[in-house]
């Protein structure tokens, strides 16, 4: 059995059903915190792995943000994320489904003679909750 076909464990299936029922890009311990309501028993670091092998498998995206700002994301389809580089927090942005992303696509793909297949584009701000409370 390779790697690709490695079987599904009940301690992935949790972290895997976990994630895919937040809109939001939780880190590892929060992830942890909600799969240890189903599995008390399970660690961090298993958590932590676990999502790293769901995410080489490409069940799942993670999400380097830059150092201690690694987010998972079960969603798979292409779109684009945003951070507040206040407060941390990343929300999808769903740019990948606009004509002008399908132009950039086509542009990409004539200048290199590549076949696209995606692309990752995030955005950094300052999000309304932060700029109100600066304000």
């Amino acid at each position: 059995m390779n790697e690709r076909q490695e079987r599904m464990t009940r301690q992935r299936a949790v972290i895997l059903e976990e994630l895919k029922k937040v809109k939001c890009h939780p880190t590892a311990y929060d992830v942890y915190e909600k799969v240890r309501q189903k599995l008390p028993r399970i660690s961090l670091g298993t958590v932590y792995r676990n999502l790293e092998h769901l995410a080489s498998q490409g069940l799942i995206r993670r999400l380097d943000l830059g150092p201690g700002q690694r987010r998972f994301d079960a969603d798979m389809d292409d779109h684009t994320h945003i951070r507040c580089v206040v407060c941390g927090r990343v929300e999808d942005v769903p740019l990948n489904r606009s004509p002008d992303i399908t132009t950039m696509y086509d542009v990409v793909r004539s200048q290199t003679g590549y076949e696209v297949m995606g692309c990752e584009l995030d955005f950094h701000g300052v999000c309304p909750s932060c700029r109100h409370e600066s304000a």
